[in-house]
C-alpha cells in the first residue's frame, strides 16, 4: 500500500506529494486548492420572505467553516448540497470573516 500525503492525503513516491511535487513535510496542495476556488455569498429570500445568505464554493472542510460562520454570525444554518446557508442577512460581515478564516479577498464574491 502506497504513502499518502498527511496534508492532502494524495499518493506519495519516496516522501514526495503526487499533486504538487514538493516534499510532504511542505506539501502545498492544501492551501493551492484553496486559492483556485472562488467563493460566492449571495441573498435568497425564502418562505414568508425570510433572508438566507448562501455560501458557495468552499469544498474543503466546510462543515467546519459553517461551524464557525454560525458563531461568529450568531446565527442558525447549515451544510447541505455543497452549499453553507446561514439563516439572515450576513452579507455587510461575511467578506471579513471568511478573510480572517484564511481566504484571500479576491476569491469572494458577495453580490
Amino acid at each position: 500500500m502506497a504513502e499518502v500525503c498527511p496534508k492532502c492525503r494524495s499518493p506519495m513516491m519516496a516522501n514526495v506529494c503526487s499533486r504538487c511535487g514538493l516534499p510532504s513535510d511542505i506539501c502545498a496542495c492544501v492551501a493551492i486548492g484553496q486559492a483556485e476556488h472562488k467563493i460566492r455569498v449571495f441573498l435568497e429570500v425564502r418562505k414568508f420572505r425570510k433572508p438566507i445568505t448562501i455560501v458557495e464554493g468552499i469544498t474543503d472542510n466546510a462543515k467546519n467553516i459553517a461551524k464557525q460562520l454560525k458563531s461568529k454570525l450568531a446565527c442558525g444554518g447549515t451544510y447541505k448540497d455543497n452549499h453553507i446557508e446561514l439563516q439572515g442577512d450576513h452579507q455587510n460581515r461575511i467578506k471579513e470573516i471568511l478573510v480572517k478564516l484564511g481566504y484571500s479577498a479576491d476569491q469572494i464574491e458577495v453580490s
